[in-house]
């Protein structure tokens, strides 16, 4: 592909767009392909297919081993970075199979990447002051082995910046969702819990989005230490215990992140293994079941008080969108509804038209399209950037 040809398909009314997401819940690549015309508040999508690749036994634990600060080595981390572009490589061949799809017909990839370290915060390091970083999948690999133009590394521009590099999902939750007519919230429950607030009555730059806390990482975590799953499918096993008053009073008083003023991000760094080692060896005798109860309580309570200290003030809503794997959740959907109470109706991000489960791919299907049409897809009241910036790099097949 020469630059012509990069022109000629940024100028095409519709494209078929595939979009890649490998969360902090490291459970599988999840890949949409969509019809996508216009761009900016024009946008519109139509979803053609849908999955969710799994990843290989094991692979959790070796990303896992890499993403902590003392037990990552270069070696694993350089094989990773491939390893994840063939897989997700698999999963284009895969939904392409299962869509009934061409493969030569797909004519770009959004993708994100997996996310193995993040700190935004700038410390000083040899004299200079940084924030950083790393998603593996090497977006170059993954445009050579599929033959497709790829877009990726959409954090490490607004990073490079001064900003957060997350959450990126605001902007397209902006010009997808936006209504004149109600103040209203986008929830994402994934590894960690993210929200976008959009008031009927702003724009782009009013909207606040950030992560509020934890998500279905932990959850995720003691579902495999206890029960040996992968998730609470459902959240029937958090339904089959109860919330301890004690451990949740424990869990408020330890975390610092969700009083935390905005903008923020999170991730695993912080809501890791290490977050629960205090309180899983001081209530060893307490039910298994009632520490999933009290820990997916404790995630909805982080949203609801973020909504309270940081949102209310200036946009009260009166509509919650959930996506995510917290979706279906159904202790984490009650217990939102529990601390929302009547005034905010809480909902299946279905309802808005689009899946629940492929949405975050889908945003990056639509951001890969942003950066082809040249429009800054980063909010600077989100992540503190000090200025919008086109994202993400173009790797030519």
């Amino acid at each position: 592909m020469n630059i012509n040809e990069l022109q000629k398909l940024a100028s095409r009314k519709k494209k078929n767009v595939i979009g890649l997401m490998s969360g902090t819940s490291l459970d599988g690549v999840d890949a949409v392909l969509v019809e996508v015309s216009g761009c900016g508040t024009k946008t519109k999508i139509k979803q053609l297919g849908f999955i969710t690749y799994p990843f290989p036994r094991g692979l959790k634990k070796k990303i896992l081993e890499n993403s902590k600060p003392n037990s990552g080595n270069v070696t694993d981390i350089c094989r990773l970075n491939f390893l994840i572009a063939h897989l997700y490589f698999d999963a284009v061949k895969e939904l392409c199979r299962k869509s009934k799809f061409n493969l030569a017909d797909v004519d770009l990839i959004g993708s994100h990447g997996q996310t193995v370290h993040h700190l935004p915060l700038k410390r000083n390091y040899y004299g200079y002051n940084f924030g950083s970083t790393l998603q593996i999948g090497d977006p170059s690999v993954i445009a050579k082995l599929t033959g497709v133009l790829t877009i990726g590394d959409f954090r490490t521009g607004d990073v490079a910046l001064g900003g957060q590099g997350a959450p990126l999902v605001p902007y397209f939750d902006h010009i997808m969702f936006h209504s004149n007519k109600k103040n209203r919230a986008l929830l994402n429950i994934g590894g960690i819990s993210n929200i976008t607030v959009l008031n009927r009555k702003g724009d782009a730059s009013s909207v606040i989005a950030f992560d509020t806390g934890p998500g279905n990482m932990m959850l995720d975590l003691l579902a495999k230490k206890y029960f040996n799953v992968e998730y609470d499918k459902s959240g029937n096993i958090a339904s089959g215990g109860k919330i301890n008053q004690e451990i949740l009073r424990l869990l408020k008083k330890q975390d610092n992140y969700i009083e935390k003023k905005i903008p923020k991000s999170t991730g695993r760094e912080y809501y890791g293994a290490e977050f629960l080692a205090p309180l899983l060896k001081k209530f060893r005798k307490v039910p298994k079941e009632d520490l999933l109860a009290t820990v997916a309580d404790f995630t909805a309570y982080g949203v609801y008080r973020n909504y309270e200290k940081f949102i209310k003030s200036e946009t009260e809503i009166a509509e919650l969108f959930v996506s995510g794997g917290g979706a279906r959740n159904n202790f984490i959907m009650n217990s939102l509804k529990k601390y929302f109470g009547r005034s905010v109706e809480i909902k299946n991000v279905k309802d808005l038209g689009i899946s629940s489960d492929a949405k975050e791919a889908i945003c990056f299907a639509v951001l890969a399209n942003e950066t082809l049409a040249g429009n800054p897809a980063n909010i600077q009241r989100v992540t503190c950037a000090i200025k919008p910036t086109i994202l993400g790099k173009i790797c030519l097949p």
